[in-house]
């Protein structure tokens, strides 16, 4: 099959841990790459952001090119802005593939960015769409604590939109289906639930002592690691809170411990706002000793990050699903994650790990508390993570949206 991939505003290639980058990028990244390698034609189109960039890269592999389309200013730009320029990508998408004579069998669109644009390219070409959102503005509205945190109403405006005209949408999880019906009226007969895969090839358990020397980290530090953006919604701060309640009432656990945040630019923070409060918030709270603002990482360090960790902390607002979670338990790490959204679905409770309720610090204390000082408890959480994250392996996700291609292109093996 020849699958148009669509993700407009942030690029699969891109370093992750940035303000627009995370799992979504590693979403289209690694199901590009898992479709190519069974033999299917992938192009991923996305908006050019850097004009010294080439415009078609083949580094996802063979049978796979990103294609790198001007529209509006070729530099990171707010994907509100974004919107605008949607008309002169979907036009150089179409001169694109006209140049090249292609004809897709399935457009697979990412966020509602671009969603707009799937429909556009659907009347020119005729081809049936799949569509993720990875999130839902109403679910990040719902837990916004300031006006600028909230989406605006073009945005719910062109998701409902979407939920009307798209062939098939992929849920993440049973979760997210039942919020796309009860909050945007969606036909549930088109939505198929399967979530996101993990590389397995890439996350697995290394051991504690190997990583930690890979990564040059004192091998006695016992590390409480965060992966992800710097932004409210992940609840960073409750994470910061609850190291500062520990080191109040259990002292002797501070020493040799270690709390890496990875994501961001902490010697840049000026287009964010969040970084600054939250540098201030580590010294205000007395903390700067134990928690370190690493930046963005190699995804390759990742694994490593991971498997030196003692646990991975997620205490977002919400999350549709959570690839750090499913990344961490692929490399035998328990997770501490908020009962939101994905995570609720994604990290089971006792067994690879914690559910606590967002913003909650104490409770997200006490739990760290229990596995910093249980290491047979953390051995065996780890043991069953790893095990569960089997599950999630791509080619058995990648199967099932090979399916729904199939299934709505009228392609037969």
């Amino acid at each position: 099959m020849r699958i148009a991939q669509i993700s407009v505003h942030t690029c699969p290639l891109a370093t992750l841990g940035g303000k627009e980058t995370g799992g979504m990028n590693v979403y289209v990244r690694d199901l590009t790459r898992e479709l190519a390698r069974r033999g299917h034609q992938v192009d991923v189109y996305t908006r050019s952001q850097d004009p010294a960039v080439p415009r078609i890269s083949t580094a996802l592999g063979d049978g796979a090119r990103v294609f790198h389309i001007p529209a509006g200013p070729e530099q990171p730009y707010s994907k509100y802005r974004v919107y605008d320029h949607l008309p002169e990508f979907v036009a150089g998408v179409l001169a694109r593939a006209a140049e090249e004579g292609i004809r897709y069998d399935v457009i697979h669109s990412h966020y509602w960015l671009s969603g707009w644009a799937a429909r556009e390219l659907r009347s020119a070409w005729g081809v049936p769409i799949v569509h993720m959102f990875h999130t839902l503005g109403h679910m990040k509205n719902a837990v916004a604590r300031t006006p600028q945190e909230r989406e605006p109403p073009l945005r719910i405006e062109v998701e409902t939109e979407i939920t009307r005209f798209a062939d098939r949408i992929i849920a993440a999880t049973p979760l997210e289906q039942e919020q796309l019906v009860r909050l945007y009226g969606a036909d549930p007969a088109r939505i198929r639930v399967i979530p996101p895969g993990v590389d397995l090839e890439r996350f697995r358990p290394i051991p504690p002592a190997q990583a930690k020397e890979q990564l040059a980290l004192d091998p006695t530090c016992r590390s409480i690691l965060f992966v992800g953006r710097i932004e409210p919604l992940k609840g960073i701060d409750t994470l910061l809170q609850a190291i500062a309640r520990i080191a109040r009432r259990h002292p002797e656990l501070v020493c040799g411990m270690c709390v890496p945040i990875i994501g961001g630019n902490p010697y840049s923070v000026e287009d964010n706002d969040e970084m600054t409060r939250l540098q201030e918030l580590r010294e205000e709270l007395g903390i700067e000793d134990v928690v370190t603002f690493l930046g963005a990482q190699d995804q390759d360090l990742l694994p490593y990050y991971y498997s030196a960790a003692e646990m991975v902390v997620m205490p977002s607002d919400y999350e549709s699903f959570g690839m750090v979670a499913l990344e961490a338990m692929a490399c035998g790490t328990p997770v501490i994650a908020s009962d939101v959204g994905g995570l609720a679905y994604l990290v089971r409770h006792g067994q690879t790990g914690y559910r606590v309720p967002a913003r909650d610090a104490q409770a997200l204390a006490a739990k760290i508390v229990r596995l910093l000082t249980n290491e047979e408890l953390r051995r065996r959480m780890g043991q069953r993570a790893a095990r569960w994250a089997q599950a999630f392996a791509w080619p058995r996700i990648a199967d099932r949206i090979e399916a729904v291609y199939r299934e709505i292109a009228g392609v037969t093996e």
